[in-house]
């Protein structure tokens, strides 16, 4: 019978720090969840599959491997496009405080909102508009439709 050979017990694992040479990586659908940037990590999945996440100014997979410094860039409908450098990798969700300290944002700044009067708001129960209501509401919202005699440029005869 062969002698057992005493093993020895190993030093535990130290967690790498995100960053460090080690080449730790996070799939990127997860990470965007992750951090906030989506709802849920299907719908970074599909966003990714969609081509509206750029990582380092290529289209990646859900699976692209992201690491400490890439550039991600997340275009959604209707929203504005985050552009976010990774600080640290994270795989499950986090708080939002937290979060935000996972990524430096460099997005550009929302467009500013078109501060636009309320025209056109009538009364609840005052009925149809007028000829001479309906010929105030268009000029006010500027709406000079031509109309079927009018001419629209300089006459040629």
């Amino acid at each position: 019978m062969a002698a057992k050979t005493p093993q020895t017990p190993e030093a535990p694992k130290e967690p790498k720090e995100p960053g460090s040479p080690g080449g730790e990586s996070v799939r990127v659908d997860s990470w965007i969840w992750s951090v906030r940037l989506v709802k849920t990590r299907s719908a970074g999945a599909s966003a990714c599959r969609g081509g509206h996440v750029k990582v380092n100014g290529t289209s990646a997979k859900p699976a692209y491997a992201l690491r400490v410094g890439d550039e991600v860039r997340l275009r959604q409908p209707g929203q504005r496009e985050r552009v976010v450098v990774v600080k640290r990798l994270l795989r499950k969700r986090v708080g939002a405080p937290v979060a935000v300290e996972a990524y430096v944002d460099n997005s550009p700044p929302p467009p500013p909102r078109e501060v636009v009067a309320p025209v056109g708001i009538r009364d609840r129960g005052t009925g149809r508009p007028t000829k001479r209501d309906r010929r105030e509401l268009e000029r006010l919202r500027g709406v000079f439709g031509q109309g079927p005699g009018e001419e629209t440029g300089p006459e040629q005869h």
